[in-house]
């Protein structure tokens, strides 16, 4: 089987959905015998060399002062796009809803094959977080939502992604597939924690607590420094450490220090070293994850794999599969409802390694066992594609745009300067700018009909408009 992974963010980038792409392409090509690529933005200094499977790298724009490490792709730079048509892939699967999946959308029309997505987070928070304008931040969204629906199986992480992904106004069907861990199962060796930690401040005795991720206040960090001063005037000596690096950094350094908490938190900055990580949160007694935005928390998996019990909100996607006291800890939304845990837990460590250890045998989930699930999904939708059962969707106005980029892509190798030229109103422009089936088809019609150059003009005329 040939597997095209599309995504847009890649190493040096690294993320959960990255890290998910990562694992898909190791373990379809190790235990499945795949051939896989990979298509992503191009990151400058990243070595696509280095990997067992083909990485191509397509044109990307430096958006990086308002997300943070993130380019954008070009989905329409046809050098990369003609690599990966003539890679002749059996699925498509994009984890982005945005120019991943345009990609995925015109190669299909090139190669038949067809398109999974995969719903990994809660992209609308960020598209508000970085589109000021309503107006436009909700057309994106509507985009994002019709660009998903336009994919042949819609993949969730979690019964509550898919129930966020419903609130965006998405209408069709979806499927479960739970991310996995790439954390070996198991504690670290006392001597390497020691080793990794080694120049903290971090008295034994003293509970430690731990957060890994995005240095994001949506995470619920905010509630977890006003939990930590709760708890400290309470009395109770403790530390916490936070693992990784984010916009919002700065403010929550700021915001402990102004809680007087500073000599009490330690902000170790972005780790990258999987093995260190582990050692992390093998020394740690509790992981708190106090987040309703993340619609599946890997971190919480991570965390059991190595023993450790988590801290989650009730009713969010990071606490399915969660039992109050048995494999990890359920508190409402609020400071008081975890400094009131934390000064219970705290009194009784043996207690939190107990829980620890269920989480570890009973909510750890390889990622050898989730692709090999993955991979008899991919066999299950190209069975239904090859009997003619996939359900056919309904034709939108943006789709005949679709369908006539890829002909256009694949007759004139000029094209590429028309990617650059949309993509820079990309995000703020409706695609499905007609309302009506009949205006888009008999427009799509007569911009066939042009050349190249007046094509380019009239086409990036429409988009402005």
């Amino acid at each position: 089987m040939k597997v095209c992974l599309l995504n847009d963010s890649f190493p040096p980038v690294i993320d959960g959905v990255v890290n998910v792409v990562m694992n898909y392409a190791n373990y379809l090509k190790q235990d499945h015998g795949c051939e896989v690529i990979v298509g992503t933005p191009f990151y400058p200094d990243a070595d696509y060399s280095a990997y067992p499977y083909r990485v191509v790298p397509y044109q990307s724009f430096d958006i990086t002062a308002v997300t943070s490490g993130y380019r954008a792709g070009n989905p329409f730079a046809e050098k990369a796009f003609t690599e990966l048509s003539e890679f002749l892939p059996d699925v498509i699967h994009s984890h982005c809803p945005a120019s991943a999946t345009v990609i995925a959308r015109i190669l299909r029309e090139k190669t038949d094959a067809p398109v999974i997505f995969t719903y990994h987070t809660k992209y609308d928070i960020d598209i508000r977080r970085n589109v000021k304008l309503r107006l436009v931040a909700d057309e994106g969204i509507r985009l994002m939502v019709s660009n998903i629906e336009a994919c042949d199986d819609i993949w969730v992480v979690s019964k509550g992604a898919g129930e966020s992904l419903r609130a965006l106004g998405f209408e069709g069907e979806y499927h479960v597939m739970n991310n996995g861990v790439d954390f070996a199962k198991g504690r670290v060796a006392d001597e390497a924690v020691a080793e990794v930690t080694e120049g903290y401040d971090l008295p034994q005795g003293i509970p430690v607590l731990l957060f890994v991720g995005r240095m994001m206040t949506y995470k619920g960090l905010p509630l977890i420094l006003d939990a930590l001063k709760l708890l400290s005037e309470s009395g109770q000596e403790f530390r916490m450490v936070f693992v990784g690096k984010g916009p919002d950094q700065k403010l929550l350094e700021k915001k402990a220090e102004e809680l007087g908490l500073s000599d009490r938190c330690i902000f170790t900055g972005p780790i990258y070293d999987r093995d260190r990580l582990r050692a992390w949160n093998t020394r740690a007694d509790l992981f708190l994850f106090p987040s309703t935005f993340d619609t599946n928390g890997l971190v919480v998996r991570e965390a059991a794999a190595c023993g450790l019990a988590s801290v989650l909100i009730r009713d969010s996607c990071a606490a399915e599969g969660i039992v109050d006291g048995h494999n990890g800890f359920i508190i409402e939304e609020t400071p008081d409802s975890m400094a009131a845990l934390l000064q219970k837990a705290c009194k009784d460590l043996p207690f939190l390694h107990e829980v620890g250890q269920n989480a570890m045998d009973e909510i750890y989930l390889s990622w050898e066992d989730c692709v090999s699930t993955a991979f008899e999904r991919y066999q299950f939708v190209l069975e239904e594609k090859r009997a003619g059962t996939i359900p056919k969707k309904k034709k939108l106005p943006a789709d005949y745009f679709v369908s006539m980029t890829a002909q256009r892509m694949a007759e004139h190798e000029k094209f590429r300067r028309i990617g650059k030229e949309l993509f820079q109103d990309f995000r703020e422009t409706a695609i499905g700018m007609m309302d009506n089936i009949q205006e888009a088809e008999e427009t799509a019609g007569r911009l066939f009909e042009l050349s190249p150059e007046e094509f380019t003009k009239e086409f990036y005329e429409m988009f402005k408009r």
